[in-house]
């Protein structure tokens, strides 16, 4: 019968050494998530603030608020206490006084009042958590939520589509077709990325004003009928991992190239065709300098972004509504993000761009 050998000096310090290697990552992998989500977390909190919480230099960066006690038809404010022998108790004040008050406990309010000698004035209210969720019910009223995300959705549905149908068949044609100059034709496609966006703005607004688009979707949505070069190179990257030998059998089988890039390539190019689609939702979503130029002049069509901006310039001196409003509008995208998380990640992956 053998017995189970026991691991060396060696084997049990590499394991140490292993375990104490995973620990220090997960802790500084778990440090820099904190310090990347903390203004989150604080946006999320002050979201949930009443405006004196908000404007209190020394205030909780929790929303928190003064605890009250209702009593005989009366809001009385709690204060802590104290009381002869070091205890320290939480009371309702009844009634001010210079040099003593009345208090009532709010735990015990048939036992009666009792009067404390002292300033009341000196003493701390007592606080406790109180989120304002309300505060995100008036922020989607007031913004007509429902509006501006109907108009943005189509923005950056519609476009999506568009730039990855194109963006597919223009990264197909370089990935698998030679024609004379398409080294040069590619490169040229990848200058474009270097191209500042400044520059073109101007022309770009002149033509769809002389065209009559400004104030509509048009000049946001028919550009998205041409190809993207980042989403083109991403795609290209991706249709060259995928083996020939799957196009040349369906060649074999009487497939044409309509055909095979529809049955073969696109299916199997499902996870880059997801990272493209969600790089552009994102985008669209967030877009809002070219909504806020090209739709200036018509305010009930206008995305979310420019919504947020409007909502922000009436509301500045409420900052706990700008933040719940800025949730609201980041709540869609981070949902659709963990729901295809998994294909995102393998289709940047496989592209190359982690490298």
């Amino acid at each position: 019968m053998h017995t189970a050998a026991k691991p060396t000096e060696a084997a049990l310090r590499r394991r140490r050494r292993n375990l104490l290697l995973t620990a220090c990552t997960t802790l500084g992998a778990l440090l820099l998530a904190g310090i990347f989500l903390m203004p989150l977390g604080y946006g999320a909190a002050t979201a949930l603030k009443d405006k004196d919480g908000v404007s209190d230099p020394d205030a909780s960066i929790l929303p928190v608020s003064a605890r009250t006690f209702a009593y005989e038809g009366d809001e009385l404010d709690v204060y802590a206490v104290p009381m002869p022998g070091g205890e320290v108790r939480e009371l309702a004040l009844v009634e001010p006084g210079r040099e003593s008050s009345v208090f009532i406990d709010p735990e015990d309010p048939d036992a009666g009042t009792l009067e404390w000698e002292g300033r009341w004035r000196t003493l701390e209210p007592v606080t406790g958590l109180a989120p304002q969720w309300g505060n995100f019910e008036e922020a989607w009223n007031t913004i007509d939520f429902l509006r501006l995300m109907g108009w943005t959705l189509m923005y950056a549905l519609t476009t999506m589509l568009f730039t990855v149908v194109s963006s597919a068949v223009v990264a197909y044609g370089f990935a698998r077709f030679r024609f004379p100059g398409r080294g040069i034709l590619f490169g040229l496609l990848m200058a474009t990325i270097l191209l500042p966006p400044a520059v073109t703005l101007v022309p770009k607004y002149a033509v769809f004003l002389q065209m009559g688009w400004v104030g509509t979707y048009l000049p946001l949505i028919v550009p998205q009928l041409f190809a993207n070069a980042f989403n083109v190179f991403l795609l290209r990257q991706y249709f060259l991992t995928i083996p020939r030998e799957l196009e040349e059998a369906a060649r074999i089988d009487g497939a044409g190239p309509i055909r095979t890039f529809l049955r073969v390539i696109v299916p199997q190019a499902a996870p880059a065709l997801t990272a493209v689609s969600l790089f552009h939702f994102f985008y669209a979503w967030n877009d809002f300098f070219e909504p806020l130029l090209y739709l200036a002049g018509n305010r009930e069509i206008v995305p979310i972004g420019v919504g947020l901006s409007y909502f922000s310039g009436v509301y500045n001196s409420e900052p706990h509504l700008i933040l719940a409003a800025a949730l609201l509008a980041l709540a869609l995208p981070v949902a659709i993000f963990l729901a295809a998380q998994r294909v995102f990640v393998r289709g940047i992956v496989v592209t190359g761009v982690d490298k």
